[in-house]
């Protein structure tokens, strides 16, 4: 097994264990991949944090034989979700799937997420759909699981759970801990009366504005930029200086 995949497959579990310590959500309640080459790696069936080990994340082939893995374990129930999302978004290089309590009591509500707050804009699109209904675990659900994500970065399943993506594991944790806060908002502002709901245009302008100024999800967890050492001054010009000073 080459270093950089078991440098992801380690990393795959150090995000679900910031997940759960984040609040949203235990391990064996959700399900986590990434993009590797031509392959996805994703968490075993019924794995648990405590548990789990980087050799128990199982492997599956983006093309070829739908389906088949390599693994000592099963993959998730609903690997047909990861696998959907991953093959048609090659922009995606990971999506975890959650239990957080605001978000999935808004899909169990069956409620959209509309732009009743600017923090939409960091999901891709003026809204977070919630999928139709499908039962867990088949093949209609990674389908209406994938239609309502369209080209954004978010989504809540019917009476189940949430979703995010991103380029990278960082990104789609990231973007879970804002989807969990904006779900909460949202039903706060669902209970107190009706949310006055921004523009697709005024959505637009700030994805804009976060891009430039670097708000954006992946440019807020982008590494900072090394400074560059201050060119030292020649050996030549430094003895010159000292026998300047000398006389």
């Amino acid at each position: 097994m080459a270093a950089n995949e078991k440098a992801l497959r380690a990393s795959i579990i150090a995000h679900g264990a910031s997940l759960a310590a984040a609040g949203l959500g235990a391990a064996a309640s959700g399900d986590i991949s990434a993009r590797i080459d031509d392959s996805l790696l994703i968490t075993p069936s019924g794995a648990s944090n405590t548990s789990l080990q980087p050799a128990m994340i199982v492997r599956m082939p983006l093309v070829g034989e739908y389906g088949s893995w390599k693994g000592p374990s099963k993959p998730s129930a609903e690997w047909r979700i990861h696998l959907e999302i991953a093959r048609a978004r090659p922009d995606i290089g990971a999506i975890m799937r959650f239990q957080s309590p605001f978000a999935t009591a808004l899909a169990m509500a069956r409620k959209d997420i509309l732009a009743a707050h600017s923090m939409i804009a960091l999901f891709g699109g003026p809204i977070v759909r919630c999928a139709k209904y499908a039962p867990a675990g088949t093949t209609e659900l990674a389908g209406l699981t994938l239609e309502a994500l369209g080209q954004s970065h978010a989504v809540l399943l019917s009476n189940y759970s949430a979703l995010t993506t991103g380029a990278t594991l960082e990104a789609a944790l990231v973007r879970a801990r804002e989807l969990e806060t904006l779900a909460r908002l949202y039903a706060i502002a669902l209970s107190v009366g009706r949310p006055a709901i921004l523009t697709d245009e005024e959505v637009g302008r700030i994805a804009e504005r976060l891009k430039s100024n670097g708000s954006d999800i992946e440019a807020r967890i982008a590494p900072p930029t090394k400074a560059r050492p201050k060119a030292k001054a020649p050996a030549k010009r430094k003895r010159i200086a000292r026998r300047r000073g000398s006389k």
